[in-house]
């Protein structure tokens, strides 16, 4: 009634509005709040490798790695799939799967489950990875992620390992998108990972008995530059040619005695990669 009375002064006041147009605009519907609705994207990625925190898993072939990822009201889930145009042993897993030698091999889907959380600049994720590697054992890691939205984006991140290769991952990376020219941007990265080995499997390779009898692999791990581009190429589909470099931390990294590897998960070497990535946002 308070607002009744108060639009029917107007009315008498400014001597303008009609007892009609009154009673026609308190009889309007208040404006909906915006839907909210699932969003997300698909995309195809074509690379020269496969390098994951480091570790070189392809070589002499390409890799196509397909992803989609839907998002609803802070959660998000996402399926991502490798497929090795000619699969070789380039690290100590392969063995187990060495009839795939020089073949096509769909060797990889990971499924990713996350909630993001926001304050103000600040962002909160966290989650769970499932890992389907078809050249090692299948595991499974619990992961969260701080992003703090100033310049560069640094984010830190940790993933622990809960099943085959029980340890920690902590990466600290830094992003930035510079205009170049109408909606395309010049794309820069960088990150660092620090390892740390828990379970017997990452116990290291000792001279002395020939054996992985030393002690578990812990240390800086794998780092990281790239360059690239996002090019619009309609409003939904865009275009992002991308070039990194991938090279060890630590001297325990990349450290091989004779011909085996210090770290049982392989040594990490100096690494480029090339390729793009093509995504449809909805």
């Amino acid at each position: 009634m308070k607002l009744f009375n108060i639009l029917m002064c107007m009315v008498f006041l400014l001597c303008s509005i009609t007892v009609t147009g009154l009673f026609a605009e308190e009889a309007k519907s208040p404006e909906k709040a915006p839907e909210e609705k699932v969003t997300g994207n698909i995309a195809l990625g074509v690379f020269n490798k496969y390098v994951f925190r480091g570790y070189e898993l392809s070589r002499g072939s390409f890799v196509a790695q397909p992803a989609i990822t839907l998002s609803f009201k802070g959660f998000s889930a996402t399926y991502w799939g490798n497929v090795d145009s000619n699969a070789h042993d380039t690290q100590s897993y392969f063995p187990s799967a060495s009839d795939k030698e020089g073949r096509k091999w769909f060797n990889e889907t990971d499924l990713t489950l996350g909630y993001t959380r926001s304050f103000d600049k600040l962002s909160l994720t966290g989650g769970y990875i499932y890992y389907n590697t078809k050249y090692t054992n299948e595991t499974e890691e619990l992961f969260i992620s701080a992003t703090y939205d100033i310049l560069t984006k640094p984010t830190l991140a940790i993933n622990q390992d809960i099943t085959e290769y029980t340890g920690t991952y902590i990466n600290l990376s830094f992003s930035h998108s510079v205009p170049v020219y109408k909606d395309v941007t010049l794309d820069l990265g960088a990150s660092a990972g620090y390892f740390i080995g828990q379970n017997r499997y990452w116990k290291t390779y000792e001279t002395s008995t020939e054996a992985y009898t030393g002690s578990k692999y812990k240390g800086f791990h794998d780092g990281m530059i790239k360059a690239g581009f996002t090019i619009p190429l309609t409003k939904a589909v865009s275009f992002q040619p991308v070039a990194q470099y991938w090279f060890p931390l630590s001297g325990d990294a990349k450290r091989k005695v004779g011909a085996v590897s210090y770290n049982p998960n392989g040594y990490l070497g100096t690494v480029f990669v090339g390729g793009a990535n093509f995504i449809f946002s909805f």
